[in-house]
């Protein structure tokens, strides 16, 4: 079955209607599959539950891949003035479906040059990068592209690093009159020097170069015998900044009495300008009538685990305005979902070229 059987737009939006935050993927994933398998695609389920799809038989190797899961919350589906709402409309289901109908387009002469493969990835709003983590080692791709929502005119080339830290401080527990400071005090007293690090470390620089921190949970037990507060945060790190070295850092202003865990640990990554990939996407935005512009995220996203794995030129890219992820607002305007499918299929056919 030809892609133009299948309409993207009434595609994405049944996608949608199917909720899969992190760690519920299954169902949308098998939607996905079926999808993939009516426009004539080879596709199946994982054992990360990811939605894999194929085409092409050439020997340029593809990946295509976007999030299938998203964040708690629902935003009732509904199409409204051009506007598609709906959880995963921009944060990305919108991006997967984009690519699935961009690859389901290849002309006959590009599927004898390239090999396309696409990955609906699990867990990808969890630490854990569940489906990014499985392909990582089972694919070897030249090029890669990470669906996420760049606007239909833009090309995403790095994203920033991420750290996630939990504190915790367990003390005897004394009458208020007494002058210590209690737990919940010692963790506050704690963020707010690293506040101050943070801070220090971001004059002079622009938004990507400087560390973002934010405080996601602060709790403090009921005290009988003991005292108990914990804290997590959330820190986005600048390409100068890895991990290791955030966290040599961190340790550094803990006094001894606080208990520091870190995970979440993702290698900030910028790629380079002048590649046939990013060639390739900024042939097919002038093809579709828009003006190429690179960017730079401040969040993290696949790209961050996968670029460590595979040293080949990699971009993001997908319809959506990316202020709009996670919001209650969330949607993506139909006519820029549609110039996403027809960007990527003919940077596909470019690459082809190659």
């Amino acid at each position: 079955m030809s892609a133009s059987a299948v309409d993207p737009v009434e595609f994405l939006k049944g996608a949608l209607e199917i909720p899969s935050p992190s760690g519920e993927e299954r169902l949308v994933a098998e939607y996905l599959v079926e999808g993939m398998q009516r426009l004539g695609l080879e596709a199946f389920v994982d054992e990360a539950d990811n939605a894999r799809g194929r085409v092409g038989e050439g020997p340029i190797q593809v990946v295509l891949l976007g999030h299938i899961d998203t964040v708690p919350g629902a935003v009732p589906v509904r199409l409204v003035d051009g506007k598609l709402f709906g959880r995963g409309a921009v944060d990305a289901k919108g991006p997967f479906v984009a690519m699935v109908f961009a690859a389901a387009g290849l002309s006959e002469a590009a599927r004898k040059r390239l090999t396309v493969h696409l990955v609906g990835a699990t867990e990808e709003e969890a630490p854990s990068s569940k489906g990014a983590r499985f392909v990582a080692p089972r694919l070897t791709p030249d090029y890669v592209v990470i669906g996420e929502p760049s606007g239909w005119e833009g090309i995403t080339l790095g994203y920033k690093g991420r750290l996630l830290v939990r504190v915790r401080r367990e003390k005897d527990h004394f009458h208020s009159a007494h002058h210590e400071p209690n737990a919940a005090e010692e963790l506050i007293s704690y963020f707010v020097a690293i506040k101050a690090w943070a801070e220090a470390m971001n004059v002079g620089q622009r938004p990507f170069d400087q560390v973002q921190y934010t405080l996601r949970d602060f709790r403090v037990y009921p005290a009988e015998l003991k005292q108990k507060a914990e804290m997590f945060f959330d820190l986005r790190l600048p390409p100068r900044l890895p991990p290791e070295e955030a966290i040599r850092h961190l340790t550094a202003y803990a006094p001894p009495t606080l208990e520091l865990e870190f995970f979440g640990r993702e290698v900030p990554y910028v790629g380079p300008k002048d590649t046939p990939l990013t060639r390739a996407l900024r042939q097919g935005i002038r093809r579709a009538g828009g003006r190429p512009v690179f960017k730079y995220k401040t969040g993290t996203s696949d790209m961050n685990v996968l670029a460590p794995h595979w040293k080949v030129p990699m971009v993001a890219y997908g319809p959506g305005d990316s202020t709009l992820d996670h919001t209650p607002h969330e949607h993506v305007e139909v006519e820029e979902f549609l110039k996403g499918v027809q960007v990527l299929r003919e940077a596909l056919e470019a690459l082809a070229q190659v």
